[in-house]
């Protein structure tokens, strides 16, 4: 029966382990150590290294698994990232057999410019593009291409599992709550959330549809959000892209 497992990493991280009762899968294990304790301790033989992104805190552990495991390395192939054996894009598939999973891959660029994600088992592994009540810092992308992904992913079935890679939900729902501070889902949201950090579980796998209900980058068709952008903007904003704009550059702000 297939688990996934969180493994804490850094500060924040979470490296996601697929795992059976023999075979396991990770997804951006930016350190090896904790996935090799745990692989170690459940006697499970690694089958495959998957990667969103090019940075670090998602790719530094690949040389320290490979040195145990001749495993693939899945990963984007609009990035450069060292020892990827397998470079995808949108419409490519991923079989891992050992496992009995099959992932279709997504082009989610905007946090980076050629991030993907990983969807299949209704399981969505989407690194740092969707967070809990978030989005990631567009780095390398534009408004327009982040504000696309976004799109793309709230269109996926509503009870899709969202497995972000890091620990960030909290902090969310406070930005969140500037900007819809009546939204009765994300005021539930937030005493869960709280529950759930007070002992110490975590916020994650989040759902597509509660995402919906409450993540103000999707939802910038909802006449709070987009009161609350043009008000940050200081102006009539005409797209949801300017409105998603305007939420992400406020967030950077947010104190």
């Amino acid at each position: 029966m297939m688990k996934i497992i969180p493994i804490s990493a850094y500060d924040d991280n979470y490296i996601w382990l697929i795992r059976n009762e023999h075979y396991a899968a990770v997804v951006d294990p930016g350190d090896a150590d904790p996935v090799l304790k745990y692989l170690n301790q459940e006697g499970l033989q690694l089958t495959a290294i998957l990667i969103t992104h090019h940075h670090a805190d998602h790719v530094g552990g690949n040389a320290d698994l490979l040195a145990q495991f001749d495993v693939p390395v899945y990963g984007p192939s609009h990035e450069r990232i060292d020892m990827m054996t397998h470079p995808l894009s949108e419409g490519d598939e991923v079989h891992l057999p050992l496992l009995e999973l099959r992932f279709k891959v997504l082009d989610i660029p905007g946090h980076t410019s050629g991030h993907i994600g990983y969807y299949g088992a209704n399981s969505l592994f989407c690194g740092d593009t969707l967070f809990g009540c978030g989005c990631g810092r567009l780095f390398e992308g534009t408004p327009a291409q982040m504000h696309a992904s976004l799109d793309k992913l709230a269109h996926l079935p509503d009870e899709t599992r969202v497995y972000c890679a890091h620990e960030y939900t909290l902090s969310n729902i406070r930005f969140a709550k500037a900007v819809e501070p009546d939204n009765a889902a994300l005021l539930n949201r937030e005493v869960l959330d709280q529950q759930a950090r007070a002992n110490n579980l975590p916020t994650l796998p989040s759902t597509i549809g509660l995402e919906k209900a409450t993540n103000p980058y999707l939802r910038c068709n909802e006449p709070a959000v987009i009161e609350a952008a043009c008000n940050q903007a200081g102006r009539p904003l005409s797209s949801t892209t300017d409105i998603f704009a305007a939420i992400r550059e406020w967030k950077n702000r947010f104190p």
